[in-house]
């Protein structure tokens, strides 16, 4: 099993009560997208800075936390494949791949969330 230590400090920022903190991780020209489907409706979050600081306004915070199931890394781009729970119910799963800057910082995030396609999960990674 390889690491995405960048993701998976992303990702433990996201479950913690002050989610904010992700902003001091990405890059000045960061571009995400986060494609977060429910109820058979998917919303595409994207843009930089300021759409990200918008995503996280409109987010549930405390309630959903991220599980990895699946990790890794390739130069500086990492790869995760986890589930979402809420009470510790699976609600969906997600994969992301984010590429890390020179600047150690985040430069572009994409993530897909849906509960309509379950990976078989276990303890975490």
């Amino acid at each position: 099993m390889s690491e995405a230590p960048f993701l998976t400090k992303w990702f433990e920022i996201m479950d913690s009560d002050t989610p904010s903190r992700i902003l001091d991780l990405i890059d000045d020209d960061f571009t995400f997208s986060i494609l977060f489907s429910t109820d058979g409706r998917a919303t595409d979050f994207a843009g930089g800075r300021e759409a990200m600081e918008g995503y996280l306004a409109q987010r549930e915070k405390g309630t959903l936390t991220h599980h990895p199931l699946e990790v890794s890394s390739a130069g500086r781009a990492e790869f995760y494949l986890g589930e979402v729970r809420r009470g510790g119910e699976v609600v969906a799963n997600y994969v992301a791949a984010g590429q890390v800057g020179a600047s150690g910082r985040l430069e572009r995030l994409i993530i897909g969330r849906s509960p309509a396609v379950r990976f078989e999960g276990g303890a975490d990674v």
